[in-house]
Parts: C-alpha cells; structure tokens; sequence
C-alpha cells in the first residue's frame, strides 16, 4: 500500500459512522452482514448508510455482493492488513523489542 492509498483508506476512517461500520464488519467475520442488518446495528438511515458505504468502497476497505434481494457486505481483510502494515512498517526503527503486528485476517470457521 502507498502513501496515497493510505490517506484514502484513512480519510474514509475518520468518521464514526464509518468506522463502526467498518469496525462491525471487521467483528462479523468473513460472511460479513446484509446491509439491513448492519444499518440496524448502528441505527442509521438506509440512504446515510449507502453513502458512507459508497465511501469505504472507494477506499477499498469493503466490498459487497448481492444475495438475492439484500446485499452482503465484507470487510476486506487484506487491504485492512496492508494499511496496519504500511503504518507499523517502520515499528521502532525494526528493534527486535516492538514484535511483529499480527495480521489480522480472520481464521476460517470451524465445520463439523
């Protein structure tokens, strides 16, 4: 990730409806969540919804796909771990004593 993709990325963060929903969607795992049920989660109008998703879309940091009548909606785990790498990249100057930041890419569910 560049500097510019980054200020993208970080500009469509920096607004609280936006970060939760990012952030709901981060917790929601891989399945993401039909567009309903986040809007219901942060008890936003379906149009204020749709354009703050419209902008986290342009940053790259979610995507979706249509399911029938709803739309799905996921966090995009690799453009999220390339932005915490682009900002930690240079952790300490690389000492030995600031560790690696894990990725964190969700590990798949467990089936039976």
């Amino acid at each position: 990730m560049d500097t510019a993709q980054t200020l993208v990325a970080l500009r469509a963060l920096a607004h609280e409806s936006r970060l939760a929903a990012f952030r709901a969607l981060v917790e929601a795992g891989p399945d993401g969540l039909a567009v309903g049920m986040l809007r219901e989660r942060l008890d936003l109008p379906p149009a204020t919804l749709t354009a703050h998703l419209n902008v986290l879309r342009a940053a790259g940091l979610v995507s979706d796909l249509r399911e029938g009548r709803s739309i799905r909606v996921r966090a995009d785990y690799t453009r999220m771990d390339a932005l915490v790498g682009y900002l930690t990249e240079n952790c300490c100057a690389g000492a030995a004593s600031c560790g690696p930041v894990p990725s964190c890419t969700p590990r798949p569910k467990d089936t039976p």
